[in-house]
């Protein structure tokens, strides 16, 4: 467990500038061996990562759950997801950044797509996806021209081959459709959970009503608005025990909680066990 007050947050790996480029993508090995083959636990607040391993291995930890990395395999890392690697020593693959806004400008809300990029994922490589992988890397090192273009439609492939293996990890046949009114909700959601605001503001908003919001909401997930909310602040909550020193108390504070009592009562009942008992279990280890 880190002992940081907080959870680091960079743009590229330890960089702290924007984005330069469209995308950037680079070899496992550029980065991952001048740090000894170990990335610390960081999150990227307006990037998503797909990293493809074709030799090597090692262990990912996502979210506070460690996965082994068997090459070759993808490993998908969505915004402000918290993720840290440990490869062995001569891992090869690629890292490929892009930016959030490229995604947002150019997948649909209602295409399915994106829902199906921001759940964290490590599965076997689809053969495509390293052909397209192989030819990111390849375009994004060249200066031919046309270059923006061409990486602008490789990348938007290999994001969609991504989904299209996360669909099938979970037998999904075909992309869900999501609502356009769905995927505003979540932006809301992303942007005001620290905010404690009631189901009926995010409605009022969307100009609908919280019933409409909640229909919208279940018809997505299976669930109403309200726990689409707490399950945010919960996931939020979970990520500030395992990897930052704060108590419960500032947690609590942290995410909008008047009363530190009150925020112990809700994580609580959301995960079956208080802070103070989740933080020693993650200690503990498996």
């Amino acid at each position: 467990m880190s002992t940081s007050p907080r959870i680091d947050s960079f743009s590229l790996f330890g960089e702290t500038s924007e984005l330069a480029d469209i995308l950037h993508v680079e070899t496992i090995r550029a980065r991952s061996e001048l740090h000894d083959w170990e990335l610390r636990p960081h999150r990227h607040a307006r990037l998503h990562q797909f990293l493809v391993l074709n030799g090597g291995g090692g262990s990912a930890e996502i979210d506070g759950f460690t996965h082994s990395l068997v090459p070759p395999c993808l490993i998908n890392v969505p915004r402000g997801v918290v993720h840290g690697f440990r490869f062995d020593s001569g891992t090869s693959g690629w890292v490929v950044t892009l930016a959030s806004d490229l995604l947002d400008q150019h997948l649909a809300s209602g295409e399915g797509v994106g829902i199906l990029l921001d759940q964290p994922a490590v599965l076997p490589l689809p053969a495509s996806l390293q052909g397209v992988t192989e030819q990111l890397f390849r375009e994004y090192s060249g200066h031919e021209f046309g270059r923006a273009q061409m990486l602008r439609s490789l990348a938007l492939s290999a994001v969609t081959l991504t989904a299209r293996s996360i669909a099938s990890s979970k037998n999904v046949s075909a992309l869900p459709i999501v609502s356009p009114l769905f995927s505003r909700f979540e932006a809301l959601v992303e942007r005001d959970f620290r905010l404690r605001r009631p189901l009926s503001e995010y409605a009022a908003e969307l100009a609908v009503s919280p019933t409409h919001l909640n229909r919208v909401a279940h018809q997505a997930t299976g669930q109403p608005a309200s726990a689409l909310v707490n399950g945010r602040v919960l996931r939020e909550a979970r990520r500030l025990l395992i990897y930052t020193s704060l108590t419960a108390a500032q947690i609590a504070y942290e995410l909008g909680f008047a009363d530190p009592a009150h925020f112990s009562r809700v994580f609580a009942k959301g995960t079956g066990m208080p802070p103070r008992k989740f933080r020693q279990q993650v200690a503990a280890g498996p």
